[in-house]
């Protein structure tokens, strides 16, 4: 067990581990349930998950994404609607060259 300063407790009976979280008006956690003995961690788990989901949006925020800009033409289509669809990709693609360009 490791209590809620995060100090190694030893093994403890899984009664007694529910009693100092109750006490501590804290939650008992299964941290490594696969491990022998199952490690439990007393800690306030609504704050822990509120930290999680805090941190995930953070680390989307800085997420890096990736716009891809597509042009669709069909055979029929008019002189004029070309021409403007080929104006448009231009400016998008000099665009992108002077951002990329020191």
């Amino acid at each position: 067990m490791i209590d809620k300063d995060g100090n190694q407790v030893g093994i403890v009976s899984v009664e007694d581990a529910l009693k100092s979280a109750s006490e501590s008006k804290l939650d008992l956690v299964e941290v490594a349930g696969q491990a022998s003995p199952p490690v439990c961690r007393i800690m306030d788990y609504g704050k822990y998950l509120y930290e999680r989901t805090k941190r995930e949006r953070d680390a989307k925020k800085k997420q890096k994404t990736i716009e891809v800009k597509e042009i669709r033409m069909r055979p029929s289509i008019g002189e004029h609607d070309y021409e403007v669809k080929r104006k448009h990709v231009e400016k998008f693609i000099e665009e992108v060259i002077r951002l990329r360009s020191p």
